[in-house]
């Protein structure tokens, strides 16, 4: 299920194929729903109105009114996201999640990830939130273009990725980590993030090419693991726009 006028909208416009959509009945004048029934009638997806009484059924509370029913969510494999390649031939970026079971963090990461332009996101398919109607929800609609691959054994993929000449760089908040403004993620990059709880598996910490940590100077010593993730991508992020800068300059 996709639900959450943002979520459903955007799954439409990605081409999604819907199978029906489920509206509030005390909603049909509200202006962004009108445009998102108008995108349903193009995309020939059915429409239904249902009373409050419905919506109280399903176990989502923040649907906004608007739930729809779709096939599961079409994973990529590791080999589409690796055959990525930007028009421009910038250095490429992946974010592999190890273990996160917080929907609303993954989803938030899905989010910050196709904000920021990464070309993928990887996760394992055991012990971790899968792509689920609470993710896409938290994502706000960006599920609908990222790549997201599903792998069996997360140190696994980090070889494919190192011999697919990704450098391979994990968060951890250790003094083992290189402090995050001093290293160089201005190259095609996999950023790996550990479990809400404990960080990386030690076998996956041991398979990075290096470990960063983001500088803390507050009294609590760590941050939620979306948070996290979203410095690490914008610093990444910063890093490639001044080196582009740079080289226009010269």
């Amino acid at each position: 299920m996709v639900y959450g006028v943002h979520a459903v909208e955007e799954a439409l416009l990605a081409g999604e194929q819907l199978r029906s959509i489920a509206v509030a009945a005390d909603r049909t004048k509200d202006a962004a729903l009108r445009v998102l029934l108008a995108r349903a009638k193009e995309r020939n997806v059915p429409v239904r109105f249902e009373q409050r009484a419905f919506f109280e059924r399903v176990p989502f509370k923040a649907h906004q009114g608007v739930i729809a029913t779709a096939p599961p969510f079409p994973y990529a494999s590791l080999g589409d996201v690796l055959a990525v390649r930007r028009s421009d031939g910038s250095p490429r970026l992946l974010v592999l999640l190890d273990h996160l079971t917080d929907p609303h963090n993954v989803g938030a990461i899905v989010r910050t990830a196709e904000a920021a332009g990464a070309d993928g996101l990887i996760l394992p398919e055991r012990r971790s939130a899968g792509i689920n109607a609470t993710v896409r929800k938290a994502a706000a609609g960006a599920a609908a273009y990222l790549p997201i691959a599903r792998v069996a054994n997360v140190a696994d993929t980090i070889r494919v990725l190192k011999k697919a000449g990704i450098w391979v760089v994990g968060a951890d908040a250790s003094a083992a980590g290189i402090e995050l403004g001093k290293a160089d993620l201005n190259r095609d990059l996999a950023l790996v993030v550990g479990s809400e709880g404990s960080g990386l598996a030690p076998l996956v910490k041991r398979e990075c090419d290096f470990l960063v940590r983001i500088p803390m100077h507050g009294r609590v010593a760590s941050l939620n693991a979306s948070v996290a993730t979203g410095v690490l991508i914008f610093e990444a992020l910063r890093q490639r726009m001044l080196a582009s800068s740079l080289t226009g300059e010269g």
